[in-house]
């Protein structure tokens, strides 16, 4: 069938269905989602059927049943009557669909799904099991969000009224007066004038694969206006994006290098309150060593739709893709995970060194390399014995990761003799001999 596709508006008009088994409940299931006012016509129809709240005519189909139809469907197990219903339909010019012959009828029903606003029909003349492959095919890149389905439009229409010329200055951080009022319905935006507005999503990129980002991230990234970019996140994702998506690189660097906090929250509130669907990319996961709660707090205080999409830590895939599990059965039932980017020595430190030497069995240290020495030496000061197991892995998930292993006593020195370099993970703990036995081959 040579045929013309179109989506047909069916909310409050007449919709026949003739016949009440399963294939009449799917056709009607669809019809009443639709919005259609659905008339079903058989002697007996199912349980599920009736249920949907359809009229429903328990008896049979006569000529004359289609008067005043939009549409129509023979869903019938008789053929003779599945004909008779698409002949009537051709004289009233309503569209037909039969379910028994496809070419019989003056309509077809595509595989269908719907998904963030989409609609995905596909119609494979007259092979229905293709149809409905190459549509979950379609679906299941849309939800990896590795089609180019960004909306071309403000997802509200445009830029909050009022605000023109509030936006924040990424450069001093300056930024509009903070707006009030419910964030789920962005009620008393700019003082009481309720106007669109934006999102900002706060995602989890991962360790560094690329792959190794949420099926969600993954979505919202294809679906963003702005992406604001951390620089532990996985880049080679930015490759993908859209042309006309807005990339700000706004991570903070080693030593309090690059924007500050304040600055970053602007941006995200600006270009929110711009109208835009913001996506701020993270390494890991928001909330591990992120501080993507500061970011929350500064969108709901703005007013801003705001949502947190987990993401694969590096204090997990790290130890993970070196091949060490952070538990193990008779070894270690525990393990913590401290950020070590300070100097343990240094007075008001938050973190109880002596705690973390006496157990939990497995150490996690993120962002320890710069004061791995001072770390090692309290942690062997406060009880942990010298040739304790320890690991750094750099560069964890990615092409070119490497993996040191040395103890507490030598690791410091061995990390320097190596050159390595930020960002790494650091493994502590019996657990880092794993890495050799788990995978070797029996004997």
């Amino acid at each position: 069938m040579t045929g013309y596709p179109l989506l047909l508006d069916l909310t409050g008009r007449r919709v026949v269905v003739v016949g009440g088994g399963a294939v009449a409940l799917r056709r009607a299931g669809g019809l009443v989602e639709a919005g259609a006012l659905v008339h079903v016509i058989a002697p007996s129809v199912l349980p599920a059927l009736a249920a949907l709240g359809v009229a429903v005519h328990r008896r049979r189909y006569a000529d004359g049943d289609l008067a005043g139809a939009w549409l129509a469907h023979a869903c019938t197990d008789d053929p003779a009557v599945n004909a008779a219903v698409a002949a009537e339909a051709e004289r009233h010019r309503v569209p037909c669909v039969r379910a028994d012959a496809a070419a019989g009828g003056t309509a077809r029903t595509p595989a269908t799904a719907r998904s963030g606003g989409l609609t995905v029909a596909v119609n494979a003349d007259g092979d229905p099991a293709r149809a409905v492959a190459l549509r979950d095919a379609v679906m299941s890149l849309l939800a990896a969000g590795q089609l180019p389905v960004r909306h071309r439009r403000p997802p509200s229409g445009g830029p909050v009224a009022g605000q023109a010329g509030s936006a924040a200055d990424p450069a001093t951080g300056a930024v509009a007066e903070p707006a009030t009022g419910p964030v789920a319905s962005v009620a008393g935006l700019a003082g009481g004038v309720v106007g669109p507005v934006g999102s900002v999503a706060l995602v989890g990129g991962g360790p560094g694969d690329p792959e190794l980002i949420t099926v969600r991230g993954r979505r919202l990234l294809a679906e963003a206006d702005v992406v604001v970019v951390d620089r532990l996140a996985p880049q080679a994702l930015l490759a993908e994006l859209d042309p006309a998506v807005e990339v700000v690189g706004m991570g903070k660097a080693p030593h309090g290098e690059g924007a500050t906090q304040e600055q970053i929250n602007a941006l995200l509130v600006d270009r929110a309150r711009a109208g835009k669907r913001v996506v701020r990319l993270k390494g890991g996961d928001p909330f591990v060593f992120g501080r993507g709660g500061e970011e929350v707090a500064a969108c709901v205080a703005a007013g801003v739709p705001v949502e947190v999409v987990p993401g694969i830590s590096s204090a997990l895939a790290g130890p993970a893709a070196a091949g060490i599990p952070v538990t193990h059965r008779g070894l270690a039932a525990d393990f913590a995970v401290v950020s070590g980017h300070l100097d343990p020595t240094r007075p008001g430190s938050t973190v109880d060194w002596q705690a973390l030497a006496d157990g939990p069995a497995t150490l996690v240290l993120l962002m320890a390399l710069d004061q791995l020495a001072a770390v090692a030496t309290e942690l062997v000061k406060r009880g942990r014995p010298a040739g304790t197991p320890v690991a750094v892995i750099r560069n964890a998930t990615r092409a070119d990761q490497q993996v040191l292993v040395a103890t507490l006593g030598t690791v410091a020195a061995e990390v320097t003799r190596a050159g390595l370099r930020p960002p790494a993970v650091v493994v502590v703990g019996e657990v880092v001999r794993l890495r050799g036995d788990l995978w070797s081959a029996p004997a």
